[in-house]
């Protein structure tokens, strides 16, 4: 998947407080590899999540290998509603 780097902040950003910790609790995963995940820099992080970060318009583009973080996110947003 291809998304922009500033969609997918904006996305992190309307997530409740708590959020990154509850993916990663759901995952089985690292907390510090679902914030590297959304654009942050937590280089103690166990896993790496096939994030790659190409320069651009709109903060560039990111190409996701795996959504399986993302479509957490998006499932906690889609709660919200």
């Amino acid at each position: 998947m291809i998304i922009t780097f500033n969609e997918l902040r904006r996305i992190k950003d309307r997530l409740p407080s708590g959020s990154s910790q509850r993916i990663a609790d759901e995952l089985g995963i690292d907390v510090e590899s679902v914030r590297n995940y959304f654009g942050g820099k937590h280089f103690d992080a166990k896993n790496a999540y096939g994030v790659h970060y190409e320069q651009g318009p709109d903060g560039g583009v990111v190409t996701l290998d795996d959504t399986t973080i993302l479509d957490a996110a998006m499932r906690i947003l889609n709660e919200q509603k």
